[in-house]
């Protein structure tokens, strides 16, 4: 089977969005591909972080990919700290971007608008690029799926593995980008205009992974909709209603037409209460069994130490190809 890598910092709770986005349909991609999985925890650090909760959010992250339908004895899902080639070829990688590459990446350019100063941003949120491209090339995969707002990622990959081809001969396989299978954007449901993300101060804006029953219910019923009372799908005039719809429509595998036909000459409650069920009904599964595993500590640390063992075994050969051709080994292994 091909190869494919892909990764979530631990940073923060999964949302929907994240769900929806990528990790559902791991589950499935598992079956097709020779897949590599990781819990991204050094990208946590690029912003200040708690070190107790780091730790308990990348548990936390590694049991919800379990929990999600992971299987470890299928895919390879592990925690990037604990593979340290991704560090030593991360500097690798570093040598042979150019600052211009990494001053145009987006997020560094959102990220460090938001700071008063250039001395207080961390170097690692402008060079973390490097290690993302390193996380990628030192599986050598075939694919790597990724949202619409990571794709510039994966195209500085490409651009350093073509660059490194041409300087040092066959050296990396450069990764195809599979974007996510539908263009999904869950967006917040107090401001429906925007993107839902974890990072909002707002609790009743994300729907989280692990939230309980109780907490789904409440958050969608004080989802913002309109005064109007008609449910139709229009993400420019009625953007809260439409993305009601949309998460229905997807945990559903129903057309928006078939939606549109389903809650005909029917109000914001059945429409709420309708979305509440199928999301209670899909996330309630996944938690019971994220509890299952964080009540057995010792699985669980067993499991990531088996999948570090087979990541390293590959990261370790490529690891050593990359600096044979470096020039980086003195004594060549």
């Amino acid at each position: 089977m091909k190869r494919m890598v892909t990764g979530v910092t631990s940073s923060g709770s999964p949302t929907l969005g994240n769900y929806l986005g990528v990790i559902r349909d791991l589950a499935n991609y598992q079956n097709e591909y020779d897949l590599f999985i990781f819990v991204a925890n050094l990208h946590a650090i690029t912003v200040p972080q708690d070190s107790k909760k780091l730790k308990e959010k990348t548990k936390e992250a590694f049991a919800i990919y379990l929990a999600c339908g992971i299987d470890p004895e299928k895919s390879t899902i592990f925690v990037q700290s604990d593979v340290i080639e991704h560090t030593q070829l991360g500097w690798l990688l570093t040598t042979q971007a150019t600052m211009g590459e990494l001053s145009r990446m987006t997020q560094f350019k959102d990220k460090s608008l938001r700071s008063q100063d250039n001395i207080s941003i961390p170097a690692g949120l402008f060079t973390y690029p490097c290690l993302m491209a390193a996380d990628i090339l030192l599986y050598d995969p075939s694919y790597v799926p990724v949202g619409v707002d990571q794709k510039q990622h994966l195209e500085l990959t490409r651009d350093i593995a073509e660059r490194m081809n041409n300087k040092y001969g066959e050296t990396h396989i450069v990764p195809e980008v599979m974007l996510t299978k539908r263009n999904i954007k869950i967006m917040d449901l107090q401001d429906p205009t925007k993107k839902m993300s974890k990072s909002s101060d707002n609790p009743k804006a994300i729907i989280f992974i692990l939230d309980s029953e109780k907490d789904i219910r409440n958050k969608i019923k004080a989802a913002v909709t309109d005064s109007e009372n008609l449910i139709k799908y229009d993400t420019v005039n009625k953007p809260g209603v439409s993305n009601l719809i949309n998460i229905y429509s997807i945990l559903t595998n129903k057309t928006i037409k078939e939606c549109e036909q389903h809650w005909k000459n029917k109000t914001y409650k059945d429409l709420k209460d309708d979305v509440s069920e199928v999301l209670v009904n899909t996330l309630n599964p996944i938690r019971q069994k994220y509890e299952e595993l964080q009540s057995n500590n010792q699985l669980l640390e067993e499991l990531m130490k088996q999948g570090a063992f087979k990541a390293q075994k590959v990261a370790y050969k490529k690891l050593q190809k990359v600096q044979n051709k470096m020039g980086i080994n003195i004594f060549k292994k």
